[in-house]
């Protein structure tokens, strides 16, 4: 096999088993997003003088939201046939199951919460979250690649992947069809712990009938996490030149538009999630994403004329540092 054809990824999506503990890759770069964010959140709130102490609470909000958000949203956006016979099976997150736009409207809403409890202004607050967000983002869909999951169609270009462990792509070609470079056939094997296991074998030419054969596939992983970078660094340029005098809404409606317009054009490279998308013009990740997009034209479009951040909003750091520097004159 040509080292151009395509790039042979057999990742094992766990880490360690530790007991009963199984520690995976996805996990841990899902919660890796919280932490890097909680540096990037106290950055900025500390660059204009926003009381870090609010960048622990407005996590465990968007964390919350975060989980809560992408579950529902896989259970009604994609899986609901399989989960309104077994409504206690939607709490076992960990048999897999999150979805990204449920995960923007639980942030959303974990946002909003956040502000209306603590006095903040939701679009200031939605400014900068954005930055974790498009962090986080890119770190999930590494998690996505770990997994050998969200594969991309088939293809022949050069940085193509090969993904054998994603089982529910495997092809059988015909015995007379020539195979496409790169490809390697699939044997899955159960080892004496029980466990399956994929042996590969790169093939060329034909295969014996009944064969399972993975194909060269766009790493749509790998896409979506660089944008979400790129993403990062064009929100964060913005926020750095104008930081407390952002108009507000601007970061957030740019983000919104960006991300979900991508995600529009990048579904086109995916195969189907789930079955009921085989055959639709759009599938539904393209649906959900339509009006998300409308919104973040609206917000992005009228941020012009909203003033930069609210200055009646009780949250500054220089309230703070005065309050303590009175409990410390009075203490002397």
């Amino acid at each position: 096999m040509s080292l151009l054809s395509a790039i042979l990824w057999n990742q094992n999506p766990i880490i360690a088993e530790l007991g009963p503990l199984t520690l995976r890759w996805y996990g841990l770069l899902f919660m890796s997003g919280f932490v890097v964010g909680t540096f990037i959140l106290g950055h900025v709130y500390k660059s204009e003088k926003v009381s870090p102490r609010w960048v622990d609470v407005i996590t465990i909000y968007v964390l919350v939201g975060t989980v809560l958000g992408a579950r529902l949203g896989h259970v009604f956006f994609y899986d609901w046939a399989q989960y309104k016979d077994d409504l206690l099976s939607i709490f076992k997150i960990w048999e897999g199951g999150l979805a990204s736009h449920g995960a923007t409207i639980g942030i959303i809403f974990a946002v909003w919460l956040f502000s209306r409890n603590n006095k903040f202004d939701v679009l200031w607050t939605l400014d900068r979250i954005v930055l974790v967000v498009a962090v986080g983002g890119a770190l999930i869909r590494i998690g996505n690649l770990m997994n050998s999951e969200i594969v991309g169609q088939p293809t022949t270009a050069p940085w193509a992947f090969v993904f054998p462990r994603d089982t529910e792509h495997l092809q059988e070609p015909r015995p007379d069809q020539p195979v496409p470079a790169g490809s390697v056939a699939v044997q899955r094997v159960r080892p004496p712990d029980g466990k399956v296991a994929y042996e590969t074998q790169p093939v060329t030419g034909s295969v014996a009938p009944g064969t399972e054969v993975a194909v060269p596939r766009h790493p749509t992983q790998i896409y979506e996490s660089l944008f979400c970078v790129f993403l990062f660094v064009v929100l964060y340029s913005m926020w750095n030149r104008t930081k407390e005098h952002t108009p507000r809404g601007q970061l957030f409606g740019l983000f919104v538009v960006l991300l979900f317009s991508f995600r529009i054009t990048v579904e086109f490279f995916k195969e189907a999630q789930v079955d009921f998308e085989k055959g639709m013009t759009l599938n539904m990740g393209q649906w959900l994403s339509i009006p998300l997009v409308f919104i973040g034209l609206y917000v992005l479009f009228t941020a012009r004329n909203r003033p930069g951040r609210p200055h009646d909003a009780p949250r500054d750091l220089h309230e703070q540092e005065a309050r303590e520097a009175a409990l410390a004159a009075a203490k002397r």
